[in-house]
C-alpha cells in the first residue's frame, strides 16, 4: 500500500512559548499517545501480517537493527527510506580522541517516506495545555501491556490530564460501551486511584470480552475545583480474557492446589 493511501492523525495543544520575544505568544506541543517500545512494534507488525511467525519477525528488525548500527559505525550514511542516520563527532578536536571531551552521537533524519507520511497526517488542536483531557498512555496490570488490550478482572492503569473522577453530574464515572452501543458503569468500589494524572480501575469479571470503547467523564479542573460542564475522554480498548483468573494465581502464592 502506497504512502499516499495512508492517513495519520495527532492531536497537539497550545501553551506558553517562554523564548517567544512578545508576550503572550504560544507554541505547540503533541499530546502523547502512550509509548511504542520493542514488543508494542512487533505487535503492530504482527497485526498487520498475521502469517508471520513471531518469532521470525523479531529476529529480522533485530537483524535490521544491528545491521544499521554496524555500517553507521564503520563511517556510512544509512539511507533506508524512512530515516538518514550518520555518525557524528562532537568536542573540541585534539591530537587524539578523548572520551571526556569528545563524544559519538548518531544524528537521525527523517527520509522521503517519512516526509510522505508526514504530509498525509491531520494535526487536531484540541486547546491549550493546562486545560485540556486527554490520555497517553494505558497499562493492563494483568499482562503489563501498553497496546491497550485490558484483562477482566485486573486493574487497568490509565494516564493523562485531568483524569480525576469527581462531581455530582450523572454523566460523570468511568464508562466501557461495546459494539452494540451496551454501556457499563464502572462501579466507585472498584477505582483503585483517582488522580489528576492517573486513574486505575478493576475490570468486572463478568465482562465479555471483545472491543470497547472506554469513556471517562469528570468536571475536574484546575486546583480541584468543579467546572459546570462535564469534560471527556474516550480511547478504544480491547478487553481479553485472563489466561488464569486471580483468584487461581492468590492460591498459587499461597501453595493452595487447583483441581
Amino acid at each position: 500500500m502506497a504512502n499516499t493511501e495512508i492517513k495519520h492523525q495527532l492531536n497537539v495543544q497550545s501553551m506558553d512559548n517562554p523564548l517567544a520575544k512578545e508576550k503572550g505568544e504560544k507554541r505547540f506541543v503533541l499530546i502523547p499517545n502512550g509509548i511504542a517500545d520493542f514488543n508494542r512494534v512487533i505487535a503492530e507488525m504482527m497485526a498487520v501480517n498475521p502469517g508471520f511467525e513471531r518469532e521470525i519477525v523479531e529476529a529480522v528488525v533485530k537483524l535490521e537493527h544491528r545491521t544499521i548500527q554496524r555500517l553507521t559505525l564503520s563511517g556510512m550514511r544509512v539511507s533506508n527510506g524512512l530515516f538518514t542516520a550518520v555518525a557524528s563527532p562532537k568536542g573540541r578536536a585534539g591530537a587524539s580522541w578523548d572520551p571526556s571531551v569528545n563524544q559519538l552521537n548518531i544524528t537521525i533524519s527523517q527520509g522521503a517516506s517519512w516526509r510522505e507520511a508526514i504530509r498525509n497526517t491531520t494535526v487536531n488542536v484540541v486547546g491549550d495545555k493546562s486545560e485540556v483531557m486527554y490520555i497517553s498512555n494505558v497499562i493492563d496490570v494483568s499482562t503489563q501491556s501498553t497496546d491497550r488490550t485490558a484483562t477482566v478482572g485486573y486493574p487497568f492503569f490509565v494516564e493523562g490530564n485531568y483524569l480525576k473522577i469527581a462531581g455530582e453530574d450523572p454523566s460523570v464515572g468511568i464508562f466501557l460501551i461495546n459494539g452494540e452501543d451496551e454501556e457499563t458503569r464502572i462501579d466507585a468500589s472498584m477505582i483503585v486511584i483517582n488522580e489528576p494524572k492517573k486513574l486505575a480501575f478493576i475490570l468486572p469479571s463478568t465482562l465479555a470480552v471483545g472491543a470497547y470503547t472506554l469513556r471517562i467523564v469528570s468536571q475536574y479542573s484546575s486546583h480541584g475545583k468543579l467546572v459546570k460542564t462535564p469534560h471527556a475522554v474516550e480511547t478504544q480498548i480491547n478487553v481479553v480474557a485472563p489466561a488464569t483468573s486471580p483468584e487461581e494465581e492468590e492460591g498459587e502464592e499461597e501453595g493452595v492446589p487447583h483441581p
